[in-house]
């Protein structure tokens, strides 16, 4: 290890695995390490075996559970939506020819106790006991005037200015009901609460532009998903470091940022070796988790985040026996200030054996009792027969690296996708390169 880097990245997460394979494509001259034995980092996606090690230690997992291989349970439930720029990323980087994607069956959403696809055609829009009719006249308008946005024509904009008035002006210019806003705005701008509505529309309708194309793609869903798990997307990126040089060290335990007088990056030691790099990117678990690392802290804890992996043995009722979905809890519904998230997938997306459902439910921690925060969550599963449940801190840095050499990238968040990630990719490789990421645009197949 007496070579020097460019780049030494620290974790094998989704967001450093983008980042080293961009950077290796760059012509950069990249070592990666984990200190696990496995690739993924926190975002990766265990076999059985690996899943009972993590939360069950000494346990062996039950024989009636099927095969250890059949299994790749992420520990971070997310899906990709379509149009996004993660999409971008993949594409843009030709890592699509190392992964299969398989459409998400159905959105939910739930309301007055109830769980009601959101609709994904017009004609599912009109049948749709999300709104009563005249209800459903006046989204009609609200949508209706969404699409049709230009920015170029003020005959367009009906007298709105997206980047000075709220969304909640734009909510009540439609005479939009509160269940009506907390869909669109959950639902479908995938907001966690409810601090958009009093900031400029833009953002919304942004998010909003988004979800429909997504939709409008592949139908169904706006979300994609990988074949054998979301751990796939970290190997692939890491594949694509390889291609271009980068090194990959897995099983090697870091000891020490070592800096210079100034409090530059200078290298990363393990045991007895000392590897030298200009830079150094990793994730919050390098660099203190929170604790003062070498009279500095370089991460503070932002929130907390619960998520059980439930184990079924049948689809979630009422999700017409879709074999993957996500149901959005928003706030309002059960008197919270963050969303319920539920992510399910099943062996259609070999995951986990035949018969067998996992389903995520997860939130941002607000009480000193996080299970029972997420208990209206489980309680739309059904018969739970197994559950891991973890309590996650989320970690942001504290500087942006740029005096130090040491670029910190943020715990993956409660979002349901992959967006937060790709802005944090974006937000490091210009404090490291000086430069925006710009990313080509064009279409990933999907399986039917």
């Amino acid at each position: 290890m007496d070579e020097e880097y460019d780049v030494v990245v620290l974790g094998t997460g989704l967001t450093e695995c983008i980042l080293s394979g961009l950077l290796s494509k760059e012509g950069k001259k990249v070592l990666h390490m984990d200190r696990n034995d496995y690739y993924g980092g926190d975002s990766a996606s265990l076999n059985l075996t690996q899943l009972y090690r993590k939360f069950r230690p000494g346990q062996e997992p039950p024989s009636e559970l099927g095969r250890d291989r059949d299994y790749a349970v992420d520990l971070i439930p997310k899906f990709i939506i379509a149009s996004g720029e993660m999409t971008q990323i993949l594409v843009h980087t030709d890592v699509t020819r190392y992964l299969e994607f398989k459409q998400i069956a159905g959105s939910f959403v739930y309301r007055d106790g109830k769980i009601s696809k959101v609709p994904s055609t017009e004609m599912e829009a009109v049948r749709s006991p999300l709104m009563g009719l005249f209800e459903k006249r006046r989204a009609k308008k609200f949508f209706e005037f969404l699409q049709n946005w230009k920015d170029e024509d003020p005959a367009t904009h009906q007298g709105i200015d997206l980047d000075k008035d709220s969304m909640k002006t734009v909510y009540e210019k439609f005479g939009l009901e509160p269940g009506t806003q907390d869909f669109v705005g959950h639902a479908m701008a995938l907001y966690l609460d409810d601090d958009y509505i009093t900031k400029p529309a833009r953002a919304a309708y942004n998010r909003i532009v988004l979800y429909t194309s997504s939709m409008a793609r592949y139908g169904k869903s706006p979300y994609i998903y990988p074949l054998y798990g979301l751990g796939e997307l970290p190997q692939s990126f890491a594949r694509l470091s390889a291609i271009y040089g980068g090194t990959y060290m897995l099983d090697k335990p870091i000891d020490e940022i070592v800096t210079d007088e100034q409090g530059k990056f200078v290298g990363v030691r393990s045991g007895g070796e000392t590897v030298k790099a200009k830079q150094v990117i990793g994730d919050p678990s390098y660099f203190g988790a929170g604790k003062q690392t070498d009279g500095k802290l370089r991460v503070v804890e932002e929130s907390k985040v619960i998520r059980a992996i439930c184990v079924l043995k049948h689809p979630i009722p009422e999700t017409d026996d879709s074999d993957s979905c996500q149901i959005i809890i928003p706030q309002n519904q059960v008197g919270r200030r963050n969303d319920i998230y539920i992510a399910m997938v099943s062996s259609t997306h070999n995951v986990c054996a035949k018969g067998i459902h996992i389903a995520i439910v997860s939130t941002i921690v607000e009480t000193d009792k996080p299970e029972l925060e997420i208990a209206p969550g489980l309680k739309l599963l059904g018969a739970i027969h197994d559950k891991f449940v973890s309590i996650t801190p989320v970690y942001t840095p504290t500087t942006t690296g740029q005096d130090d050499n040491i670029f910190i990238t943020q715990s993956y968040d409660a979002t349901s996708h992959f967006e937060t990630v790709v802005e944090d990719v974006q937000d490091v490789w210009k404090r490291v390169t000086g430069s925006d990421l710009v990313l080509k645009k064009q279409e990933v197949e999907v399986q039917q």
